[in-house]
């Protein structure tokens, strides 16, 4: 651990803060909410100052939905529960170490914080102490955009100019970009994942010379907190020129090696957010992962491993390396039916996707009804409902087939004739089927006895 510098160290080394109100955000539903006012009730009542902070703050400025809303009291985590507990809200402590408090009323989640400044870092956790002082703990923050408070009544404090940053579409740390991430490591993906939903050209020199410097050492970092940045940067509208950009810089050859072009991603993003507009095509994280990767199915399930997947999340990541090289839009239906049958509805419509925005990155410049044509394989993926094959070990059973391997392979024979009939043969038939082949198999039996 290394110890941090003192908060007015800190402060003497960024522009002068402005502690007073910089303007008036206007009221938000979620801002009035009898919810929100039951929490902030409970914190005054302790004698607590409480302020919204980060992204309900920053999302609300730029007319984006507000999902979380995270606050911040100077009031210590003990007292926080205690004050809580005392207007009846459900306290559950979170991160008390880091000093946060989760106040839950009515279903409803706010995540409270006590103003912190840093003691030691080391790139991966760091101890803090609790402090007064908001503009102390603006300064410990990553982003000027991220250190932007607003009290209640809507005044907005800016403390480092992250209003201007904002609306110009700055990704800026807060201060000195270098020292902001040996704090944590974690910042270089963070600066990837704002700019990609935040930012725009011209992109900060400092923050982009901070990151290829320690780009190396984001090994050091778990391969879920590296998951959780990569999902999100990906999760951008248009997540490839950020990626490009980490290409460029080296994060990505240290957290992904995997990566290929991004063409493939590009054209993804455009078919998810833009193009497309069909119930059941949204931007997913491990389908654009995948449109990434250059890798086989071992090279999938490595990363995988190694990003810390969920088992259902390995288990189509792998699938989705394994692209049918005869997957094409004039792909006839029947051929569909029988892919949809032995992939199931939703690795046909990921690989569809995927053949489809790979076939573009190629081919720029499709042929006429093309795309027309994709979509329709598309549609009717999603369309399809699963067909389960009518037959079960006890229909070979109760014709008299004896228990063994036996069993298996006459139903797989009827599976892959009802298959071949385009699934069209019903219960009755496909027992026909079973009944004509247990009889034959019967009959070779005798003939070698």
């Amino acid at each position: 651990m290394t110890a941090a510098a003192e908060p007015r160290d800190r402060l003497r080394a960024l522009p002068a803060p402005n502690p007073d109100p910089v303007g008036a955000l206007p009221p938000q539903p979620w801002m009035r909410a009898p919810e929100t006012l039951a929490v902030f009730d409970a914190l005054r009542a302790a004698g607590g100052e409480a302020r919204f902070v980060g992204g309900c703050v920053r999302d609300a400025l730029l007319h984006r939905p507000v999902r979380d809303i995270d606050i911040a009291c100077h009031l210590t985590p003990e007292r926080v529960t205690a004050a809580l507990e005392a207007a009846g809200v459900h306290a559950i402590p979170t991160g008390i170490v880091h000093g946060t408090v989760t106040a839950v009323v009515n279903r409803v989640h706010f995540e409270i914080t006590t103003l912190r400044r840093d003691l030691e870092t080391d790139g991966r956790r760091a101890r803090v102490a609790f402090t007064d002082d908001w503009t102390a703990d603006a300064a410990r923050r990553d982003f000027t955009i991220n250190a932007l408070f607003c009290g209640l009544d809507g005044a907005i404090h800016d403390p480092f100019g992250g209003l201007e940053d904002l609306y110009a579409g700055r990704v800026r740390f807060v201060g000195d970009a270098r020292t902001r991430c040996e704090e944590d490591l974690l910042r270089v993906l963070r600066f990837f994942r704002f700019l990609a939903h935040y930012g725009r050209p011209p992109i900060d020199p400092d923050a982009v010379a901070a990151c290829r410097a320690l780009a190396p050492r984001l090994t050091e970092l778990s391969g879920e907190r590296i998951r959780h940045e990569l999902f999100l940067v990906l999760l951008a509208p248009d997540p490839a020129t950020a990626v490009l950009l980490m290409r460029d810089t080296g994060p990505l050859a240290a957290i992904l090696p995997e990566a290929g072009p991004v063409g493939r991603l590009r054209l993804l993003s455009w078919l998810e957010t833009t193009a497309l507009g069909i119930d059941g095509v949204d931007p997913d994280s491990v389908r654009r992962l995948a449109a990434l990767l250059d890798a086989d199915r071992a090279g999938a399930l490595a990363v995988a491993d190694r990003l810390r997947l969920s088992n259902r999340q390995r288990g189509r990541l792998a699938a989705l390396a394994e692209i049918p090289g005869d997957l094409h839009p004039d792909l006839p239906p029947r051929d569909l039916r029988r892919r949809l049958y032995r992939w199931g509805g939703e690795t046909a419509r990921d690989r569809l996707l995927l053949a489809w925005a790979g076939a573009m990155a190629e081919a720029p410049r499709a042929g006429p009804g093309v795309n027309a044509r994709w979509t329709a394989l598309l549609e009717a993926a999603l369309a399809w409902t699963p067909t389960d094959f009518p037959l079960r070990g006890r229909d070979a059973l109760d014709l008299g087939v004896p228990r063994g391997p036996r069993v298996g392979e006459l139903l797989r024979a009827v599976a892959d004739w009802w298959e071949a009939e385009d699934f069209r043969p019903d219960r009755t038939a496909c027992l026909d089927r079973l009944r004509g082949l247990a009889r034959d198999a019967a009959g070779d039996v005798r003939s070698t006895t």
